[in-house]
C-alpha cells in the first residue's frame, strides 16, 4: 500500500469511512462547478467513484489518493494520478488531478498534495509525461498547474460535456530540470 506524507498531509488509499466525507465534498455545487457538467454526486456515485479509483490502483499501479489532514485526521478530498479516458485525444497520458472540500481551499493544500503526486509519478512510477486538465475559467486549478511547472499544451473540448478545457503538461525531463 502506497502512502505519501507531506508536511501537512497524508496521501493514502481509500477506506470505507472516507465515503461519507468524500460524498459531502462531491455534493457541494461550488466544488463541482468545474467538474464535467457541474453536476453534484450523491453517496452512491461517490462510492462507485472510489471503487473505480481503487481498481485503477490495482491495474495501473497508481491512482487517486485520499487526502487526509495530518493534524486532525479529517478527509480533505483527493489528489493523484489517473488515465483521462474522457479526453481520448490526449491518450496515452496520465493526469494529475485534485478535488478538495471548500473548507480546505486557499491554504496551498491542493498544491502540496499535487506536488507529492507528481513526484510519485515521475520518481516512483517512471512516467514520461503527466498532464493536467482544467475547464477554461478554472483559474485556481491553472495556478496549481503552473506551480507544478506545467505548461499549456492545448485547448480543446471535453466530449463528455461540451465544455472547453485546457491541457497542461510536464515531461519527466522538465520535471528533473525544475526540481534541481
Amino acid at each position: 500500500m502506497v502512502t505519501l506524507e507531506t508536511p501537512r498531509l497524508i496521501l493514502r488509499r481509500w477506506r470505507e469511512e472516507d465515503i461519507a466525507p468524500m460524498a459531502a465534498v462531491n455534493a457541494d455545487p461550488e466544488v463541482m462547478r468545474w467538474i464535467r457538467d457541474g453536476s453534484v454526486r450523491d453517496e452512491q456515485r461517490t462510492r462507485d467513484g472510489v471503487q473505480a479509483w481503487e481498481s485503477e490502483w490495482e491495474s495501473q499501479g497508481f491512482g487517486l489518493f485520499a487526502v487526509e489532514i495530518r493534524s486532525t485526521g479529517e478527509l480533505a478530498g483527493f489528489t493523484g494520478l489517473s488515465v483521462p479516458h474522457f479526453l481520448p485525444e490526449v491518450l496515452p497520458a496520465v493526469e494529475v488531478g485534485w478535488r478538495l472540500g471548500r473548507s480546505h481551499w486557499g491554504k496551498g493544500l491542493a498544491t502540496e498534495a499535487a506536488v507529492a503526486a507528481v513526484r510519485f509519478g515521475f520518481e516512483e512510477r517512471g512516467l514520461e509525461r503527466i498532464v493536467s486538465i482544467a475547464q477554461v475559467g478554472n483559474d485556481a486549478s491553472e495556478r496549481i498547474m503552473t506551480k507544478l511547472g506545467m505548461r499549456l499544451a492545448r485547448e480543446t473540448v471535453n466530449p463528455t460535456c461540451g465544455r472547453r478545457v485546457r491541457v497542461f503538461e510536464l515531461s519527466s525531463d522538465q520535471y528533473v530540470t525544475t526540481t534541481r
